[in-house]
């Protein structure tokens, strides 16, 4: 299924790879700006800062050991699975057995509360480097990191089944009082993933345990994120608006839905797979390069696909989706959160979304807030510094960082804010 970027963060600078460089200046900011307790204060900005510089140097890293990453596997009523674990420090003393020297310790060393992190669509999955510093962040701060193998993902292979293995990623985390103290555990999903992590959040054996979720750049209604990445036209208030939509989203809803065209080859010409990775390339040449040539030697599902994903016009869309496989469309409806009913849900959700998203528009997160009960869910949308999920900064001293980034900040910490406060209580 459709839907999400080859990366789980943008292409040019993402959420993790730009460095804060006025540490001292931005506290006293957030001071004036949240009006909260100093400690408090200083524990979201100093994440902040280590998002911000991803693997560069911190103070969080001067002031904190540098987290475990253990390759873990493990069942769920008989399913394996694989993952990463990643862990503030040993589990020698964290679990029930500790007595009062485990709770001592807890305080330094052990987990405060479990999370699973999911990545979008990525062909490294939880190997790619940019979710293995978020990892170590959140574990760097008391959070029991699991990031599962999702090998769907890795491929471009979107598919319901997804949603059942976050679920056990959860049941497995949750399941261990050593890493998830009380019952504290939640998720975390980028782009595509936040729609099978809160089907995930719905799955009867885990509805109760899942305290929170945190969605970034993600989408409610499938079918119209899908019309806005081929078009850059999406619906909001009533009216139509345009982006010119980034071609990120074409290419792996391209790749995504190969496996539903029968066949592979055809007329002993070459596959489909290898026609399309043909067009990648030239587009990554030549931008404005013509490719009917190319088109002309699909297949014929080859074809129909092709023609949706260049297709400009949204008036053109509802029947051009409609001549997609059966199969295809039939996964998509399944992973389409406006198609469920989201009262349902327990946990309190978290959504953050870039104003100027050019993979999936603001509106979807405003949408799926609106789907869940009254008063769970928190929306942050981030005007200037927030793409899809890549951080722009502008330096110190211009009037673009003082004038329009210092209120997008604020609401980043606030976010930060509210998933430290997980680690004691819920939302």
């Amino acid at each position: 299924m459709p839907v999400l970027p080859a990366k789980p963060w943008g292409r040019r600078r993402d959420f993790c790879s730009r460095r804060l460089r006025f540490d001292l200046l931005l506290l006293p900011l957030l001071v004036l700006l949240t009006g909260c307790t100093p400690v408090r204060l200083i524990n979201g900005t100093l994440v902040l800062l280590d998002l911000a510089a991803a693997d560069g140097p911190s103070r969080l890293k001067q002031t904190t050991e540098t987290p475990l990453r253990h390759a873990l596997s493990y069942t769920v009523e008989g399913r394996s699975h694989s993952g990463d674990l990643y862990l503030p420090g040993t589990l020698d003393s964290c679990g029930p057995e500790g007595g009062e020297q485990g709770g001592a310790a807890r305080s330094q060393h052990c987990p405060r509360a479990a999370i699973v992190v999911i990545p979008g669509a990525v062909p490294q999955g939880k190997d790619d480097p940019r979710l293995v510093a978020f990892a170590t962040t959140l574990a760097r701060v008391g959070f029991a990191v699991l990031t599962p193998d999702l090998t769907g993902f890795r491929e471009l292979r979107i598919r319901p089944s997804d949603s059942r293995e976050i679920a056990d990623a959860f049941a497995y985390l949750a399941s261990r009082p050593e890493l998830a103290p009380d019952g504290r555990a939640g998720l975390f999903a980028f782009s595509y993933a936040v729609g099978p992590a809160l089907l995930a959040a719905l799955e009867e054996d885990i509805r109760e345990q899942v305290r929170f979720v945190v969605g970034l750049g993600g989408y409610h209604d499938l079918v119209g994120a899908i019309r806005f990445f081929t078009t850059g036209w999406y619906e909001h208030e009533g009216g139509w608006h345009y982006t010119t939509p980034d071609d990120t989203g074409r290419m792996v809803l391209v790749y995504s839905s190969l496996d539903y065209l029968e066949g592979g080859r055809h007329d002993g010409s070459l596959s489909d797979r290898l026609i399309f990775d043909q067009m990648v390339a030239l587009r990554q040449r030549s931008p404005q390069a013509d490719l009917s040539p190319l088109a002309a030697g699909l297949s014929p599902g080859g074809q129909t696909l092709f023609a949706l994903a260049v297709n400009p016009d949204p008036e053109r869309f509802p029947a051009l989706f409609a001549r997609l496989p059966e199969a295809m469309r039939a996964d998509i409806e399944r992973l389409n959160l406006a198609h469920h009913d989201l009262q349902a849900l327990k946990a309190h959700l978290i959504l953050v979304h870039g104003r100027n998203d050019s993979l999936i528009p603001y509106p979807e997160s405003l949408a799926l807030a609106a789907a869940v009960p009254v008063g769970q869910a928190r929306v942050f949308i981030i005007h200037q510094v927030l793409g899809h999920v890549d951080l722009n900064l502008a330096t110190l001293f211009s009037w673009r960082f003082w004038s329009k980034e210092i209120p997008d900040l604020w609401r980043l910490w606030r976010v930060i804010d509210l998933l430290l406060a997980q680690r004691t209580e819920t939302i």
